[in-house]
C-alpha cells in the first residue's frame, strides 16, 4: 500500500514537486506538468505525452531528449484537463507543431482533445493519438476501444525520436500511428494496488490465484487462474501475444520486435529477470528477433503485483527510431549530445488565463451569492463521501472518482468565492467555478462538470433576476452537453442516467408553476432513484465496459454523486428561501 503521504488529494502534486526537485538537469516544472529543461530546437514538432498520476516511470518519467518534451500530469488515475495539457504543449512547443499523445481513456480522449482544438484556434498546429496496445480490453476487431498500457513507451518513444530527427508534424504522426498498430500488450496481477489514503486495494485476488488481463488503473482482471510458475508466466503472455499478429505479417518467424516486459509496481528486477529468461527463449523458438529489449518499471500501478509484456514489431523504418538515443530521468539508451539552449521560464503573461469580471446587476450578484452557498454544499457533501464514490467507483472502475470529485468541488468553491469577491454575477461565478472544477479535477468527471456549471451560467448570465425556467433551461442545457461530450445515453450507466431525469423532473415541474425550491426538490428526488436504479444496469462505455459483470448490483459512481449534489444544491436553495421561490414564481 503507500505509506508516506500528507493530504491524499494533493499527493500527485507533491509527487510531481519532489520529482522535478530531483531531476532539474532534465526537466523543469511548467502549470499542468513538466517540460525539457532545455528548449526545444525552433521549428521541431514537440511531442507532449500525459496521463494521471500513479503510472510512474509514466508519464514524466519519460520527458527528455529523445523521449517526451512535455508530459501533463492529472491527478491520481485521472487525466489532467485540457487547460493543463494546453499549458504543457504552449511551454514545449517550438513553431513545428505538437502531437500530443495518451493512453485510449474515456477522460484523456476527451482533455486532450479539447486541449487540441484550443491550441488549433491559437494558431499551433497539432495532432493527437490515443494508444490501444491492450488486447485484453477489446476484441482484435474493435481496437479503438482498447486501453493503452506499457505499450504507451513504444509509441511515445517512435514519436519523440522522429520529431528528434527534424520530420514534419505530419510524418511524426503517421509514424506514430504505425507504431501503435504494430504494439500488442498483455498483462496479469497477484494483487490491486491501494491508493493514497485508501485502507484497501481496489481490488483482490485470493490466494493462489491471478488476475488475467487487468488495466494500469486498478481495474480488475477479465478473469482469474491459478498463479503460475515463472516459466508458466512467461509462455502465457507471450503465446497471448503472439496468438494476434499485426496486419501483415503472417507468421512471428524472421520478425523483429522492441519487447518491454513491465513490472507493475511490486513485483521486483530479480523476479522480471527470471520471467525474461523464458520470454527471451520462446520468442527466439518462435522465430522472433528481440531488439533492445527493456525489462523494469516503465508504467506502474503504484503498489500492483504484476507483470505485463509488450511486443513492439519493427519495421526498417521504425527500428531506428526504437533504438534511437533517449535521456529522460526513467529511461536512458545510448549517448545524447548535451543540451546548449537553456529554457527561459515562462513570464506570467504568458501562463495567466482571462479572469476579468464583467459588470453585474445587483439582482444578478444576489443570486451568485446562492450559487456560493449552493457550491460550499456541494463541497462539504462530496468531502463526506468521497471515500464511499471512490469504493464504488472501484468496483469494476479504477477508484479515482471520490478523489477527483473532492478537487474538483473544491476548486470550484474557492474560485465562486473570489469571483463574488470582485462583484461577479451568477452566470460569470458559475463559469469561474467550472473552469477551477474540470482544471483541478481533471478526468471525465472533471470534463462533465465543468460543462454542467459552465451551461447553468450561461443560462442564468450577469444581468437578470434568476428565475426558475432560466435554471431549467441551464440544467436542460447541461444535460445535452454531457450527452454530446462523453457520447453516453441513458442506459449506459453514466452520470448520464441521473442527470437526464433530474432535467426532465425539473422542466416539468417548472412548468407546472412549482416555485424553484420545490422543482428542485422533486427533480432532486428524481435523480436519487434514478442514480440508485443503475445498480442494474451493465455499463456500456469507459473504464468499467470491460468488467460489467463485476458491476451489477453496483450503482454508477458518476450517478451517485451527481444525486448526492442536487439534494446539496437543495439544501442551499432551501435556506436562501424566501428570496429564491419569489424569483421563482417570475419564470
Amino acid at each position: 500500500m503507500t505509506r508516506l503521504f500528507n493530504n491524499p488529494a494533493a499527493f500527485a502534486d507533491e509527487a510531481l514537486e519532489g520529482f522535478v526537485a530531483a531531476h532539474r538537469r532534465l526537466v523543469r516544472r511548467v502549470p499542468g506538468g513538466v517540460a525539457r529543461a532545455a528548449a526545444t530546437a525552433p521549428g521541431q514538432v514537440a511531442v507532449v505525452v500525459g496521463g494521471g498520476s500513479g503510472h510512474y516511470p509514466a508519464f514524466s518519467g519519460l520527458v527528455g531528449p529523445g523521449l517526451a518534451h512535455g508530459a501533463a500530469v492529472g491527478n491520481v488515475f485521472a487525466s489532467p484537463s485540457a487547460q493543463q495539457v494546453a499549458q504543457v504543449a504552449k511551454a514545449a512547443q517550438a513553431g513545428g507543431g505538437v502531437l500530443l499523445a495518451f493512453g485510449n481513456y474515456a477522460g484523456d480522449v476527451l482533455h486532450f482533445g479539447q486541449a487540441a482544438e484550443r491550441l488549433t484556434a491559437e494558431g499551433i498546429p497539432c495532432a493527437t493519438l490515443a494508444v490501444t496496445d491492450d488486447v485484453s480490453s477489446a476484441a482484435a476487431g474493435e481496437s479503438e476501444k482498447r486501453r493503452g498500457v506499457a505499450g504507451d513507451l513504444a509509441v511515445f518513444k517512435t514519436a519523440a525520436a522522429a520529431a528528434e530527427a527534424g520530420l514534419p508534424l505530419a510524418e511524426v504522426v503517421r509514424l506514430a500511428e504505425l507504431a501503435n498498430a504494430r504494439t500488442r500488450s498483455f498483462g496479469i496481477a497477484f494483487s490491486g494496488c491501494t491508493l493514497p489514503g485508501a485502507d484497501a486495494p481496489l481490488f483482490t485476488v485470493p490466494d493462489g490465484r491471478m488476475a488475467v488481463g487487468l488495466g494500469i488503473h486498478g481495474e480488475p482482471g477479465l478473469a482469474e487462474r491459478p498463479v503460475p510458475s515463472a516459466d508458466e508466466a512467461a509462455e502465457l503472455l507471450v503465446s497471448t501475444l503472439l496468438g494476434e499478429l499485426p496486419e501483415g505479417v503472417d507468421s512471428p518467424r524472421g520478425q523483429r520486435a522492441g519487447v518491454i516486459l513491465n513490472g507493475l509496481g511490486s513485483v521486483k528486477y530479480e523476479e522480471l529477470f527470471v520471467v525474461y529468461r523464458q520470454v527471451a527463449r520462446l520468442l527466439a523458438e518462435a522465430g522472433v528477433e528481440t531488439v533492445d529489449p527493456e525489462v523494469g518499471e516503465l508504467v506502474t500501478s503504484f503498489d500492483m503485483a504484476g507483470v505485463s509484456l509488450t511486443l513492439f514489431w519493427l519495421t526498417d523504418e521504425l527500428e531506428p527510431l526504437w533504438t534511437a538515443p533517449a535521456d529522460a530521468p526513467a529511461y536512458r539508451k545510448g549517448t545524447v549530445a548535451p543540451a546548449v539552449t537553456t529554457a527561459e521560464p515562462l513570464a506570467d503573461a504568458d501562463l495567466a488565463e482571462e479572469t476579468a469580471v464583467p459588470e453585474a446587476s445587483e439582482p444578478s450578484r444576489a443570486a451568485a451569492r446562492t450559487a456560493l452557498a449552493a457550491l460550499e454544499a456541494i463541497e462539504t457533501t462530496i468531502r463526506a463521501h468521497a471515500e464511499e464514490l471512490g469504493r464504488i467507483d472501484a468496483v469494476a472502475g479504477d477508484g479515482d472518482h471520490g478523489i477527483g470529485m473532492r478537487r474538483g468541488s473544491e476548486a470550484a468553491r474557492t474560485a465562486a468565492r473570489q469571483a463574488l469577491e470582485r462583484g461577479a454575477g451568477a452566470g460569470t461565478l458559475l463559469h469561474h467555478a467550472a473552469d477551477a472544477w474540470a482544471d483541478r479535477a481533471g478526468g471525465t468527471s472533471g470534463a462533465l462538470w465543468g460543462v454542467i456549471l459552465r451551461a447553468l451560467g450561461t443560462a442564468l448570465g450577469d444581468t437578470e433576476r434568476p428565475d426558475a425556467h432560466a435554471v431549467s433551461v441551464g440544467v436542460d442545457a447541461a444535460a445535452d452537453g454531457v450527452m454530446r461530450l462523453g457520447k453516453a445515453e441513458t442506459g449506459d450507466k453514466t452520470m448520464v442516467d441521473a442527470l437526464v431525469p433530474f432535467a426532465d423532473a425539473l422542466s416539468e415541474a417548472v412548468g407546472q408553476g412549482a416555485p424553484l425550491t420545490a422543482a428542485w426538490d422533486t427533480a432532486a428526488t428524481a435523480a436519487d432513484a434514478a442514480a440508485k436504479a443503475t445498480a442494474e444496469l451493465l455499463p456500456r462505455l469507459g473504464r468499467a465496459r470491460p468488467h460489467a459483470e463485476k458491476s451489477l448490483g453496483t450503482p454508477d459512481a458518476g450517478a451517485v454523486s451527481l444525486a448526492l449534489i442536487v439534494r446539496a444544491v437543495h439544501g442551499a436553495l432551501a435556506h436562501a428561501t424566501p428570496a429564491a421561490d419569489s424569483t421563482a414564481k417570475k419564470g
